[in-house]
């Protein structure tokens, strides 16, 4: 019996194009604050603002 390999990581070509994607502007879930809580499937996740100005969501 063989064992299955792992799949080989998509090629761009395989991608989904980004124009099919929703665009939203982080100011736009921020408002004024760094941060902000956000809601999935009953489970709350930080979005915040990093002082090096990079994004970071934490469970």
């Amino acid at each position: 019996m063989t064992k299955k390999l792992p799949d080989a990581p998509h090629t761009e070509a395989e991608l989904p194009s980004t124009a099919a994607l929703p665009v939203i502007d982080v100011m736009t879930l921020l408002g004024e604050s760094r941060e902000a809580i956000l809601l999935h499937n009953g489970e709350r996740y930080r979005l915040r603002i990093t002082a090096n100005n990079k994004l970071i969501l934490t469970k």
